[in-house]
């Protein structure tokens, strides 16, 4: 599909609590590289395939969780577009300067039904690195720093309202829905939102609290990686959530892990796809564990409920 409006997931902010331990986690045991910290202490990371400047924001506070997650958009022309569209939506914007976030142009931010910030921008400055561009190897030492996606994929979060969340996303945004899981005719309980060809961008569960975080999502490129990726969580004693297992929805292998602070992530390799014409995948709640845990068939309760 062409790749116009929304492009694709650009950073999220997470709450830490202790910065040096959540620098460890994400540089050390991750493999993210370390892309500078600001005035502000925040400290700016990304994935080692990754051509912009960060993609992970790290900011020291009191509680864990997510303060806005963010989309690339296809220039600033599209950038002005979106925010006059949100606002004939009824949805208030604020615009935050350029210089704000490191590297980083202006954003344009916004709540949404689910207490969730969200933001669009249009540029940030990229990393020209000679292993991309410039007759590229198939591999790169890069990878055997940590756990090393590729990139960061996606965001699972939580809160209410999430039929007004899909109906703002689709119509204002451009995104489709992918798959679902249906409480009843008309009620979901999640939600599986794309921009692209990806099984998902986004994610939301309803949730009766908002502005929650399930997770922060890492690509890697096999399943092989996925497995080791839980081995060296196990040597440097990461707290494991659950897996590695394989979903029903979107397919893909994974590993659902916390880091010091709580707030989870997931290393995931593989996954289905879906194009704007095509109709969503439907689950019903008879078959709930399947699509969580596909091969378990059932839920695990903490999974559900646990969010930062």
């Amino acid at each position: 599909m062409a790749m116009t409006g929304v492009l694709r997931p650009g950073h999220a902010q997470i709450r830490v609590m202790d910065m040096d331990e959540a620098i460890h986690h994400y540089r050390d045991v991750l493999g993210l590289i370390e892309a500078g910290t600001d005035k502000q202490g925040r400290v700016y990371l990304r994935a080692w395939d990754e051509r912009d400047h960060h993609s992970l924001i790290l900011r020291k506070a009191d509680r864990a969780g997510i303060d806005f997650f963010a989309f690339k958009v296809a220039n600033a022309e599209t950038l002005k577009k979106l925010d006059s569209d949100l606002r004939a939506y009824g949805v208030k914007t604020e615009k935050i300067p350029a210089g704000e976030l490191l590297e980083t142009g202006e954003r344009i931010r916004f709540e949404i039904a689910s207490g969730h910030q969200i933001e669009l921008y249009a540029e940030k400055a990229k990393i020209f690195a000679p292993h991309q561009l410039l007759n590229p190897e198939a591999w790169s030492p890069q990878q055997d720093k940590g756990i090393a996606p590729l990139r960061l994929d996606h965001c699972l979060l939580y809160g209410p309202d999430i039929e007004k969340v899909q109906k703002l996303f689709e119509e204002v945004l451009g995104f489709f829905l992918v798959e679902h899981i249906e409480i009843e005719p008309g009620n979901d309980l999640a939600i599986w939102l794309s921009t692209s060809t990806k099984a998902h961008d986004i994610a939301f569960v309803r949730h009766p609290e908002p502005g929650k975080l399930h997770h922060i999502s890492f690509l890697l490129d096999s399943w092989e990686k996925v497995l080791r990726a839980a081995d060296i969580m196990s040597v440097s004693r990461v707290s494991i959530d659950i897996g590695p297992t394989r979903h029903g929805v979107t397919r893909g292998t994974t590993i659902y892990a916390f880091d010091p602070s709580g707030n989870r992530f997931e290393t995931f390799s593989g996954g289905n796809y879906g194009y704007p014409d095509w109709e969503p995948i439907k689950w019903t709640m008879d078959e709930v564990g399947a699509a969580v845990f596909y091969h378990d068939r059932k839920l695990n309760e903490a999974f559900l409920s646990v969010v930062s």
